[in-house]
């Protein structure tokens, strides 16, 4: 990877990152910090204590030479060895100690990069994108809690159109590379870079609108065994899921970081699992896309057969220009809003607003290649969990790009996801 960030570059991006995740719980009180909210989530306290612990090990310790400023902790902030249905069990930080510990180990950080610099940027990146990954993730606890820990800001501007995400845009098919390349961060997950085909399809130009949700929920979707499948209705019946979650019983709103929002028609639905985005699919005669498919709607300009670094072109995404990232606000845009960051294939909105699932398996690239360490991917692969595409809107732009993989199992609600559905050509 080329040298992109100089000692001031991370220092300037790790401590914009750290202003943002303290925002985030600047107004959530001790008791809910350290609660439990969903076996699903870990306590937002056990996130503060995690981020500086991996901060440590792999900035100071493993980069500097360090030795761990807590390395009884090691065991308590591990991910991979401590599952989040266990972790409110462990014995965390309090609050103002975590906080305290995020402090200490963001100096002994600086002390590192001014020291020794960036080597060659990965593990700098790497630890500015792993806050910004768990920023959403609290905010999905946060959703998940009813929670507001800050005062948001306001939500985008809706400027309604005439999109549904029903709306099928055609793509040429053709042998094309898939994945990210050498000149740039990225994930062990996203590479190598490596030749694909596809047949000629038709993907959606927007994601799936509450509109058109609202149409299912209402036409018996939720209850029509024929659109599920067999994995999917024994989820849905063992929950009794009824409508994507945080919609109101009544179906006129939906709860967004503690408050209650009218559910505003053009807008992506949010918060429905894979199996409600296969039964939708299902009931509409069309399919969800393969990973393949989506990162080429999103990426290929067939005309100069060339594909592009994001979807407008080489230029990193812009909040509120190219696409709607970076939020705090808890609010997707009205779907298609962003048109200056549509696609050469004409899709619309394929990043930011809601990530988007595909029906691709979570699994390696040919040539996979664990780096720098494999608890990081290699650990789910090959089993039951899902790709999702794209980012939401409270996926930060520096992680938003056409090659990210984030994945998940097919049952889970909680992620800011929805749907663009594709069909056969």
């Amino acid at each position: 990877m080329p040298r992109t960030l100089t000692p001031i570059d991370a220092i300037e991006a790790l401590t914009e990152a750290r202003e943002r995740t303290l925002t985030l719980v600047a107004g959530v009180g001790d008791e809910d910090l350290e609660h439990v909210h969903s076996t699903l989530m870990s306590p937002l306290v056990w996130d503060l204590g995690h981020i500086a612990a991996f901060e440590d090990l792999w900035l100071v310790h493993r980069i500097g030479g360090e030795p761990m400023l807590r390395g009884d902790l090691a065991d308590v902030y591990d991910a991979f060895e401590t599952p989040r249905a266990g972790r409110g069990e462990l014995p965390f930080l309090g609050p103002a100690e975590a906080r305290a510990y995020l402090n200490a180990v963001r100096e002994r950080a600086v002390a590192v990069l001014e020291r020794d610099g960036v080597g060659d940027g990965r593990i700098p990146e790497l630890i500015i994108r792993h806050e910004h990954q768990h920023t959403e993730t609290m905010l999905q606890t946060l959703e998940l809690a009813r929670l507001q820990g800050f005062e948001p800001g306001p939500p985008p501007a809706s400027d309604p159109g005439p999109h549904t995400g029903l709306e099928l845009v055609e793509v040429e098919g053709g042998e094309f590379a898939i994945g990210a390349g050498n000149d740039r961060f990225a994930y062990d997950n996203e590479r190598p870079r490596h030749r694909t085909t596809v047949r000629d399809y038709r993907i959606g130009r927007t994601p799936i609108t509450n509109a058109m949700w609202l149409a299912f929920v209402e036409g018996g979707g939720y209850a029509r065994r024929e659109w599920w499948s067999d994995e999917g209705w024994a989820f849905k019946q063992a929950h009794d899921i009824t409508r994507p979650q945080g919609w109101t019983a009544d179906l006129r709103s939906q709860w967004r970081l503690g408050r209650l929002a009218p559910l505003a028609s053009d807008l992506p639905v949010v918060h429905v699992s894979w199996f409600e985005a296969d039964a939708f699919a299902r009931a509409h005669g069309v399919r969800l896309p393969t990973e393949a498919e989506w990162e080429r709607a999103a990426t290929w300009d067939q005309r100069r057969g060339v594909a592009l670094r994001y979807p407008w072109g080489d230029e990193a995404p812009v909040p509120g220009v190219h696409a709607n990232l970076d939020q705090l606000s808890g609010g997707t845009a009205a779907a298609g809003q962003f048109v200056v960051g549509a696609a050469p294939s004409g899709c619309l909105g394929m990043l930011g607003d809601v990530w988007e699932w595909t029906s691709s398996r979570f699994d390696g690239y040919p040539g996979f290649v664990a780096d720098p360490y494999r608890e990081y991917s290699e650990v789910f692969f090959g089993g039951d969990y899902r790709v999702l595409r794209g980012g939401s809107w409270a996926t930060r732009a520096r992680v938003a790009t056409p090659t990210f993989r984030n994945w998940d199992y097919p049952q889970r609600r909680q992620i800011f996801a929805g749907v663009r559905i594709a069909a056969d050509a």
